[in-house]
């Protein structure tokens, strides 16, 4: 979240509270004195606009549609204690709460055209011509994100107050904050693809060159062999390039490392060393897709560069408490300590680094800064990489058969 979204994230909160403990004293006072002590009516008023706030939040967070805004405007009209309320976009009203939506609803949109230009609140007349209603003012508020006004929460009362100008304002500042959220899940999404995107780029164009190139040398000489060799590649690119699921099972991950280090092994032959000790119970942890898979191939990069040398690469996934541990290893060329700062920066052009700073950044995003790569490495000193992966974190899950 950017610095301005949480500045705006906790002004408007303030403010919401403030107007929710003003507009909350009436229902205080009403139930003061009957059933149990639930607090003071400044406390129990704080509580209903903090219920109210969190059951409107998780609806806006998906963005302004019908069917959000449909969801959002109860608990919005609840929040300001009006007889009616509203939502719009540019165009057209999206949902209507409360009284009046049978005449007011059609001329609403004319009146919020200078709102939508200007960004700026607005209180006016309805200029209503039924006698028996009670929505005589409207307060047009504007609600903004990063393209500018998306839309307008307009609150109707029997008369013109300041005070319900200063609460609709408020509140569509912090639907605001709302939908900025919203955009920035919609951006980290966006994100998380393009940056898969880029590790199957790195995959695509030498890796299955030499493959099919290793495997083409054994057509002749060990059909068996090349046929075995095309299945794991068929089954190592399905994986690869599957087009589902943000997350995989820790099982299906070193299936795909394994289908890889077959392809490695008969390009390399004798002179790629592979040592895998695996925990059973840590095979049904879930993980973000394809972090794992550039990891090892960055080892077997790294190990082959002394054409002249046996690689040894060892993979080790253990158990420990709440957490699933991987470590890959490989006794290859190493790397400058400040080089490798400068890659997990993205401040460095190495072909090598791309899927460090991919995996890197993406482990950062699902699960905190705390749980990023541990690398430990030298000039001539090979290179270990440590993944801590959380067993269980809300909304890391892997989709039935997404393997």
């Amino acid at each position: 979240m950017t610095g301005t979204a949480l500045a705006a994230l906790g002004a408007a909160a303030a403010v919401l509270l403030a107007a929710g403990f003003a507009l909350g004293r009436v229902t205080a006072r009403r139930a003061a004195g009957s059933g149990p002590d639930l607090g003071t009516p400044v406390e129990r008023a704080t509580f209903h606009t903090l219920h109210t706030a969190s059951l409107a939040a998780p609806p806006l967070r998906a963005g302004l549609t019908e069917d959000t805004a449909r969801k959002a405007t109860r608990r919005l009209r609840s929040l300001l204690g009006t007889r009616a309320l509203c939502l719009t976009d540019r165009e057209t009203v999206l949902a209507w709460d409360g009284i009046g939506a049978d005449h007011h609803q059609e001329r609403v949109m004319r009146r919020v055209g200078e709102v939508l230009e200007s960004g700026r609140s607005q209180s006016v007349r309805t200029g209503c011509g039924d006698p028996e209603c009670p929505l005589r003012w409207a307060v047009i508020a504007p609600l903004t994100g990063e393209e500018g006004v998306l839309g307008t929460l307009v609150a109707y009362g029997a008369a013109e107050s300041a005070v319900l100008v200063r609460a609709a304002t408020e509140v569509a500042r912090w639907v605001s904050v709302q939908l900025e959220l919203a955009e920035l899940d919609r951006s980290r999404t966006r994100l998380i693809e393009a940056e898969i995107r880029a590790l199957r780029a790195q995959i695509s164009p030498h890796f299955i060159f030499n493959s099919l190139a290793a495997i083409a040398s054994f057509v002749r000489t060990d059909p068996e062999r090349a046929r075995e060799l095309l299945l794991e590649f068929a089954d190592f690119t399905r994986y690869s390039f599957r087009r589902h699921g943000d997350f995989t099972h820790l099982a299906d991950e070193l299936r795909c490392i394994e289908q890889y280090l077959a392809l490695a092994g008969a390009r390399f032959g004798d002179r790629l060393k592979v040592t895998l000790q695996i925990a059973p119970e840590v095979l049904p942890v879930a993980l973000p897709f394809l972090c794992l898979q550039p990891l090892v191939e960055n080892a077997v990069k790294h190990g082959m560069e002394d054409a002249g040398r046996i690689c040894r690469v060892s993979l080790s996934a253990r158990d420990a408490g709440s957490e699933a541990v991987v470590t890959i290893e490989d006794d290859g060329v190493g790397m400058d300590p400040a080089e490798l700062r400068r890659i997990l920066a993205r401040e460095a052009d190495r072909p090598t680094g791309i899927g460090l700073s991919n995996v890197d950044e993406r482990l950062r995003q699902v699960y905190g800064d705390d749980h990023g790569l541990v690398i430990e490495t030298g000039v001539g000193a090979g290179m270990k990489i440590t993944v801590r992966i959380p067993k269980y974190r809300a909304g890391v899950h892997s989709h039935p058969g997404a393997g």
